[in-house]
């Protein structure tokens, strides 16, 4: 599968202004427990959900590829959806018993009661949002990766090697200027940019071959601003410096042990790495630059 037919399917969902912003409404599968209900302790897990016997998770809506395949997170395919039904079983939930509902990105991480167990649409942990919600352990740390046009000289690169007479523009002070400066050797200084705004133009406009940003923000710039031309040459090794993405919980929730166990569980027994690979590098097509 190319990466550009995968996103023509997903711009069909409809461009949305910000990453990973959605609007609310109610649930692809059951419907969502109202958030004056009491939550419940189940009798088979021992776990306090908003429903007795269900686990409740959000995502947003419309909800993208690769996190989650066909807006259809009920059918465990994609990375996040997958993640999500892992860490059900772990906690002793099955596949039916889990209830999908939908949010906003930023009304999951503001203070106050929520009606899910918890939340995953890439979310950074920071310590900002740390006092508004819980979070798990991260489940994902995010990579750099090479983001071009069809017809660039950087379309074909397969390695490391292949970037050298590249003409890369990235964001200043960003993660991936830095990546890009300590990481990536060329024959030519890269342009750097006041804006992520000022990036993806200058990719559009021709003023640089290729650009360095995280994979999901190459997934939404291929998706939603680049005309169909986007192309992720791939994503480079080692993800110390990225972000990590938690499961969010409402503050203070009976489960966030019990949740950040699961993912732990999940990271140590290999799970986490193989969905990650089974749907951040083969499913649309993101070999790693060596």
């Amino acid at each position: 599968m190319s990466v550009s037919r995968t996103f023509r399917s997903l711009v069909a969902f409809g461009a949305v202004a910000t990453f990973a912003l959605g609007a609310c409404s109610g649930g692809s599968a059951d419907t969502a427990p109202s958030a004056a209900e009491d939550a419940a302790t189940s009798s088979s897990t021992g776990l306090t959900t908003v429903t007795e016997g269900k686990l409740t998770i959000a995502t947003g809506e419309p909800a993208y590829v690769p996190w989650v395949q066909n807006d259809d997170p009920a059918s465990g395919e994609g990375f996040e959806a997958a993640v999500a039904y892992a860490v059900a079983e772990k906690l002793g939930f099955a596949k039916d018993d889990v209830v999908w509902t939908r949010t906003t990105f930023d009304s999951a991480i503001t203070p106050g009661a929520k009606d899910w167990d918890f939340n995953l649409q890439q979310f950074s942990i920071t310590d900002e949002r740390r006092n508004a919600v819980d979070f798990s352990s991260p489940y994902y740390t995010t990579s750099q990766a090479v983001l071009t046009v069809k017809g660039s000289n950087a379309e074909k690169a397969t390695s490391v090697a292949d970037l050298k007479n590249v003409l890369f523009g990235a964001q200043a002070g960003s993660t991936s200027q830095q990546f890009l400066t300590e990481h990536v050797t060329t024959d030519k200084d890269p342009q750097i940019y006041n804006s992520n705004a000022d990036v993806v133009q200058a990719l559009k406009s021709g003023q640089v071959d290729a650009i360095v940003v995280d994979l999901p923000t190459a997934f939404f710039i291929s998706a939603t601003q680049l005309d169909d031309k986007g192309v992720i040459v791939g994503q480079f090794e080692g993800t110390k410096d990225g972000d990590n993405y938690g499961l969010v919980l409402p503050k203070g929730s009976a489960l966030t042990d019990a949740v950040t166990k699961a993912v732990d569980e999940l990271r140590e027994d290999g799970t986490l790495a193989a969905l990650e690979e089974q749907w951040l590098s083969l499913a649309v097509d993101v070999p790693v630059l060596k």
